[in-house]
């Protein structure tokens, strides 16, 4: 199944359970209103019916070269924090996301199109891609979760040189940094991105779905909070059909790789 979102934004359901969104606004792919209107609008769409994982994806020589400044024309502080809220509930509605969201940068990932792969669980590079979060050259700081969550995966020390410097980092250094998961070559990329989140819509999606909530949990509260998410919701997972079917299959056969995961 294929939704549109107007011209710039495509949505694809695949009957394995995986849906793929792809930015498609050439020849940068720039976080236009229209960009913004139609990716909430697909977002809001896979919060309201998740998959059972998620690629988010790019066409053209640039993930995103950025948001497009007019967006920030004449914007009032009242204004300003409006656009704030509504694109943090973006980013709050994928990062709740109950399946892995993959995120594929190909090439350049500037500003919002950076911010919405830090909400996502796994990020995968190609070789030649670039990374920045550049608003200070329009006076602002980033404002859709991304300094934090990059200080999440990185540091406090390296998101305030990444954000205050405004400088363009490349995948091999972001890989050293613990935020770029995984980095491909250039003929392998696709396939690879593709292969991986497939692989993750295959899997146990309640149990990757409490993966994210215990981490989550720990974000918020530390050790603590994680363990009482253990205590109180992680041993529903037992009532699940793919962890009795997997436990079934695997005192049959021996060992594991013979259960099949229906996200159930």
């Amino acid at each position: 199944m294929s939704l549109e979102r107007g011209a710039v934004v495509r949505l694809e359901r695949e009957p394995s359970g995986l849906a793929v969104l792809t930015l498609d606004s050439p020849p940068l792919n720039l976080f236009d209103q229209r960009m913004i209107d139609d990716l909430q609008s697909a977002i809001a769409d896979v919060a309201a019916e998740p998959p059972r994982a998620l690629l988010i994806r790019a066409e053209g020589r640039a993930v995103s070269g950025g948001v497009d400044v007019h967006v920030f024309s004449g914007l009032t502080p009242e204004q300003g924090s409006r656009l704030w809220d509504e694109l943090l509930g973006m980013i709050d509605a994928l990062a709740r996301l109950p399946a892995p969201v993959v995120f594929a940068a190909h090439a350049l990932t500037l500003t919002a199109a950076f911010e919405i792969s830090l909400a996502c669980d796994l990020i995968v590079a190609g070789r030649r891609a670039k990374f920045g979060l550049v608003e200070k050259v329009v006076g602002l700081t980033p404002s859709m979760g991304g300094t934090q969550r990059l200080a999440e995966r990185a540091g406090s020390g390296r998101a305030r040189q990444f954000v205050m410097s405004g400088g363009i980092f490349d995948a091999a250094e972001l890989e050293r940094w613990g935020v770029v998961n995984e980095i491909c070559p250039e003929d392998e990329f696709e396939a690879r991105a593709r292969a991986l989140a497939a692989e993750l819509a295959e899997g146990p999606t309640k149990a990757h779905a409490m993966t994210k909530r215990i981490l989550r949990r720990f974000r918020e509260g530390g050790i603590p909070a994680a363990d009482e998410v253990v205590r109180t919701e992680a041993a529903d997972l037992f009532a699940t059909e793919d962890l009795q079917n997997a436990v079934r299959t695997f005192l049959e056969h021996g060992g594991p790789g013979h259960a099949e995961f229906r996200g159930r």
